[in-house]
């Protein structure tokens, strides 16, 4: 069976309408999706950029389009009760769970906590009760968050992703063909199905042959 990494933060809402869509999209092309928390913050570092929520009419934008996007597709949807946020405690949490299994089931009951109610993300109480509602154990999920492991693995998983050519949330990868942003969902699909027009096609015959100029202080990657 064919794998499709999805690399998400609870900050993006983008991310947040992925994850209740990509589960059918890989089901229909005989795929599995693999749950992969990261660090939005840190990628921004990396690629020195700046996030939505960051710029304020950017912010305003992106929440309108989101809620657009759901209203016609009958998804849940409103801001977490503060936003920005600090999301360590929900990704560390997601990956102390064992298997992916759990690991969606966290990411789900994570996300509708944030994205569908409203909630507080950072909250410890309310990350235990979405969890508990969700039929986990949040003691021990709350308790294996504040290990040195698990918070390692949140930093290596943030590392494998930028070594891939990961730069913002949320981001499907099949094999070495990248999709970022919920938008690719219908390509993502196309790939899975065989039916993406880029299969046959060396794209990089019409791709820029060169940078002609760079402006200063963006980091080059």
């Amino acid at each position: 069976m064919r794998k499709v990494d999805f690399y998400f933060d609870y900050l993006s809402p983008f991310a947040y309408l992925t994850s209740v869509q990509i589960g059918e999209v890989c089901t229909r092309a005989n795929a599995a999706a693999v749950f992969r928390p990261v660090l939005f913050p840190a990628l921004l570092n990396h690629w020195g950029q700046r996030g939505p929520a960051e710029i304020p009419p950017k912010s305003q934008h992106v929440f309108k389009e989101c809620l657009r996007y759901a209203l016609r597709r009958d998804i849940p949807f409103r801001s977490p009760r503060l936003h920005p946020f600090n999301p360590l405690l929900a990704l560390r949490v997601t990956w102390a769970t064992e298997g992916e299994e759990e690991r969606r089931a966290a990411t789900q009951a994570l996300y509708a906590l944030g994205w569908a109610r409203g909630g507080d993300l950072s909250s410890r109480d309310e990350v235990a009760d979405a969890l508990t509602g969700a039929g986990l154990s949040s003691a021990k999920l709350l308790d294996r968050a504040q290990s040195d492991e698990t918070k390692q693995r949140l930093r290596t998983e943030t590392d494998a992703a930028i070594a891939r050519g990961v730069f913002g949330v949320p981001s499907m990868l099949t094999g070495n063909e990248l999709f970022w942003g919920v938008s690719q969902l219908e390509n993502l699909a196309a790939h899975l199905s065989g039916s993406d027009p880029l299969l046959n096609l060396d794209w990089t015959q019409l791709a820029p042959q060169g940078v002609g100029a760079w402006r200063r202080g963006v980091n080059r990657g």
